[in-house]
């Protein structure tokens, strides 16, 4: 990944005059640019030689001029661009782009989109630099980067855990690495993470989740589904139904894929991309639903999302609307 390329070519001693971070996941952006910020100056040097600035408020002149200055009682001398997706004349760089200074390492974190590659801008720091871009983490292969960043800080956590943190928090990478240094401070000596410890320390219900009103849809059970839709009902910011929609119709979408990927648990956890803690779960749901009743939980969850935008609800509330849409799954 280019997160670590980077932060190794720095550790060795290797620099490129310029550096463009950008796309929709700020999470890898803000690390290095927080790596840069702390730990390429010592502290003696950075009072000198670090300058940052917001997009929102610098000139290209400033930024210019402050990365032609000759570095003092250093090598080299960091200027951070932070928020460059802000910044109104940011083409006007190129202009310093076409012959950067080469003890100044410019970088520029632009956040939430791609610079147009198009610009002579972005072809000029390709040339003389390095782009580094992040997409948004699929939501597949959330549960995936949770358990490598559980490992990273040097715990294990049970699939069940992971889980709870991937559905609940969603794609926010930021958020789940708060949450899992948090986890972390308060485990002190203990290496596995549990649904307790979900629960404990970042308010995640471990028996009232969309992760248990998807099993208890998954295996029929009516009344273990409507409890916990009566538990959202009372907790609605807890677990929203931006939440809970998707999360049914993903479980529903991998299910109708159950029919054509074989019997075993290693099979379907393979063709659906999911741990093989949870491949029974889609087996079984297969088995109870069929065919037919998984394509007619799939038009449910699609007439429910319209009915939540408003049309032809008869103006139930939307924990109502819910209730009504499980059963019908369910029966």
């Amino acid at each position: 990944m280019a997160l670590e390329k980077i932060i190794s070519d720095w550790q060795k001693g290797s620099f490129k005059p310029i550096y463009l971070l950008e796309g929709d996941e700020s999470y890898y952006i803000d690390q290095i640019v927080n790596y840069a910020e702390k730990k390429l100056l010592t502290e003696s040097e950075a009072g000198f030689n670090l300058t940052i600035f917001y997009g929102r408020d610098a000139s290209w002149t400033d930024v210019a001029n402050a990365c032609k200055r000759f570095p003092m009682f250093a090598e080299r001398q960091v200027v951070l661009l932070k928020e460059a997706q802000s910044m109104r004349d940011i083409a006007k760089l190129e202009s310093y782009c076409e012959k950067p200074q080469p003890s100044t390492i410019l970088i520029i974190s632009h956040k939430e989109k791609k610079l147009d590659s198009r610009t002579r801008l972005s072809k000029l720091i390709k040339k003389n630099g390095e782009i580094a871009t992040f997409k948004k983490i699929p939501d597949y292969k959330l549960p995936e980067w949770i358990t490598g960043r559980i490992r990273e800080l040097g715990y294990e956590a049970t699939p069940k855990t992971i889980m709870l943190l991937a559905d609940h928090i969603g794609t926010d990478l930021s958020r789940i690495d708060n949450e899992l240094n948090k986890l972390a401070i308060n485990l002190k000596d203990r290496k596995t993470i549990t649904e307790d410890d979900i629960e404990t320390y970042i308010g995640i219900s471990k028996d009232y989740n969309v992760f248990e009103l998807q099993r208890a849809v998954a295996s029929k059970n009516l009344p273990r589904a409507i409890s916990i839709l009566q538990f959202f009902a009372k907790n609605p910011k807890a677990t929203p139904v931006q939440v809970i929609l998707p999360t049914l119709y993903g479980f529903f979408a991998k299910t109708s894929m159950v029919f054509n990927a074989g019997n075993s648990e290693a099979a379907v956890a393979s063709a659906l991309g999911v741990a093989p803690f949870f491949a029974k779960d889609y087996l079984a749901a297969a088995r109870l639903y069929g065919s037919g009743g998984v394509d007619k939980s799939i038009l449910l969850l699609h007439n429910f999302n319209l009915k939540g935008v408003g049309v032809n609800n008869g103006g139930a509330s939307e924990s109502d609307l819910l209730k009504e849409l499980v059963t019908k799954i369910i029966l």
